[in-house]
């Protein structure tokens, strides 16, 4: 989608001003040159040349020479201010019947919902065609999280006598502590950790900042990190002073070093090695729920935009209670009706 002027003013609307991740940003433009080439498509098609509507050509994976081809001979530009309502819906059918997950479907929606609406403010259309379009209903998948005994078997996995093993368990100690994302934990600075306030700066989504409380025992695993990390750094000119978490170089680790470390752990703790890092935010706002923390406090927590994010760990929350209720009080099918002197709580 180089050739189009309005998307390009669009990502560099989402990166600069709304202050998007550049991955984010090349996400939202991935999606909208998958539909750029099934307008150009379609209007080929119409033409009586070119792909039909719905062929290999628009799923924008391994196509690209022929989407650069395609907007040549189209001005996408007048394309994507020309498509309305049923120009939507044809691509929703496309993209079904390519057999698109739910959840991509809608988060392509979710784009293009996103790309009208800015054009509609820019005044480079009259109405969004986007509006009347309904998002896919998904099937709500709870996220995972660990038991109690399961995190601290992981947490005690890393040797505490090497600086990379104290690197590794002050890294998920944090996580799991903080339930700050990855992505925010790989971007912490030496001056982000306030050891006298016990707290920590977080750096989230779209440049937001947070104060995350973060416990005096963490705070021990990471100074003891930090400990072997600066005996380091005064032999090595190549460590980067600023960064708290850095790889065996003294360079800003990646999300990619941290998954992999973790699966390491996880393979030496003997857990399921599906677990990613995310699960540890997870388990941190489920067992904050679990212990009597208001949905409010633990959506300031994470760093949630909307409070129906979070509302998901209820659903978790409320499902451990119901299997302790359950298994404190079987049902009378399944105790073979045999009675009990003392009445359960739903008698009194």
């Amino acid at each position: 989608m180089e050739d189009s002027v309005i998307v390009n003013e669009f990502l560099n609307y989402l990166q600069y001003e709304k202050r998007f991740s550049g991955h984010t940003a090349k996400c939202y433009g991935v999606d909208l040159a998958q539909f750029g080439v099934f307008l150009t498509s379609r209007s080929e098609a119409g033409s009586g040349g070119g792909d039909a509507p719905g062929s290999d050509s628009m799923t924008g994976s391994g196509s690209s020479g022929a989407a650069v081809a395609t907007e040549t001979r189209v001005d996408i530009d007048r394309e994507l201010v020309a498509a309305d309502v049923n120009t939507i819906r044809s691509y929703m059918v496309v993209l079904n019947e390519k057999q698109y997950s739910k959840a991509t479907i809608a988060r392509k929606l979710a784009t293009l919902r996103s790309f009208y609406k800015f054009l509609l403010k820019r005044n480079r259309i009259s109405s969004n065609p986007v509006v009347g379009i309904r998002t896919p209903k998904q099937e709500k998948k709870l996220p995972r999280f660990l038991e109690y005994e399961e995190i601290k078997r992981l947490l005690d996995t890393p040797p505490m006598d090497t600086w990379l093993g104290a690197r590794d368990r002050a890294i998920m100690e944090t996580l799991y502590s903080t339930g700050m994302r990855v992505s925010e934990l790989v971007a912490l600075n030496m001056e982000d950790v306030d050891f006298l306030g016990e707290v920590v700066h977080v750096r989230g989504k779209g440049k937001k900042e947070r104060i995350a409380p973060i416990s005096s025992s963490v705070l021990r695993v990471v100074q003891h990190y930090m400990e072997f990390r600066n005996k380091r750094a005064q032999n090595n000119g190549n460590f980067d002073s600023k960064v708290l978490f850095v790889n065996k170089h003294g360079r800003r680790l990646s999300t990619r070093s941290v998954r992999r470390k973790m699966d390491k752990y996880l393979k030496m703790a003997g857990l399921d090695p599906a677990i990613s890092p995310h699960t540890l935010r997870h388990s941190f706002a489920t067992h904050m729920l679990n212990r009597g923390a208001d949905l409010r406090s633990v959506q300031e927590l994470l760093g949630h935009q909307s409070l129906s994010t979070t509302q998901v760990y209820t659903h978790l929350t409320t499902r451990k209670l119901k299997d302790v209720y359950d298994s404190a009080h079987p049902r009378e099918d399944e105790s073979n009706h045999v009675q009990n002197d003392e009445p359960s709580p739903g008698q009194w």
